[in-house]
């Protein structure tokens, strides 16, 4: 995993799997693009998510589709939320379970502006280097 540097100078700490997860979705939640989005990512990283009431078909995204999604995430939602509920990981892998809340900046489809969706997310990551190499999203959203 990726070292971060305590505040008080003494040596670098290892991210554990829980320290690295919070700060991703700490991120994603706050609206991260660009350079504070991608040093998440090896640049060789693969995103799948799989079919999906927002996505039915799914997608497969490299480094600068993920980011140019999060811009266009970040254009729609107001504001999101992230409860991890379960958290396992084992060598280069994490799987997450999400409980996943956002309010709409924009209408969409049904819902108005300032309307909130909900879903429950399992996300499997693979690493390298303490960046995500490969990422398999499966978005569950409630009706």
């Amino acid at each position: 995993m990726k070292s971060i540097t305590p505040r008080h100078g003494s040596a670098p700490v290892p991210d554990t799997p829980a320290t690295f997860v919070k700060r991703y979705l700490e991120a994603i939640g706050n609206g991260a693009t660009g350079p504070k989005l991608a040093a998440f990512f090896d640049p060789e990283v693969v995103q799948e998510e799989f079919p999906n009431r927002l996505a039915p078909t799914g997608a497969t995204r490299d480094l600068k589709a993920i980011l140019e999604a999060a811009e266009r995430g970040k254009a729609l939602m107001k504001s999101q939320t992230y409860e991890v509920k379960t958290l396992m990981a084992g060598g280069d892998r994490i799987a997450i379970e999400v409980a996943w809340s956002g309010k709409l900046a924009i209408a969409a489809g049904p819902l108005p502006a300032g309307g909130e969706m909900r879903a429950r997310i399992a996300i499997f990551l693979e690493m390298r280097g303490g960046r995500i190499l490969r990422q398999r999203n499966y978005d569950c959203f409630e009706p």
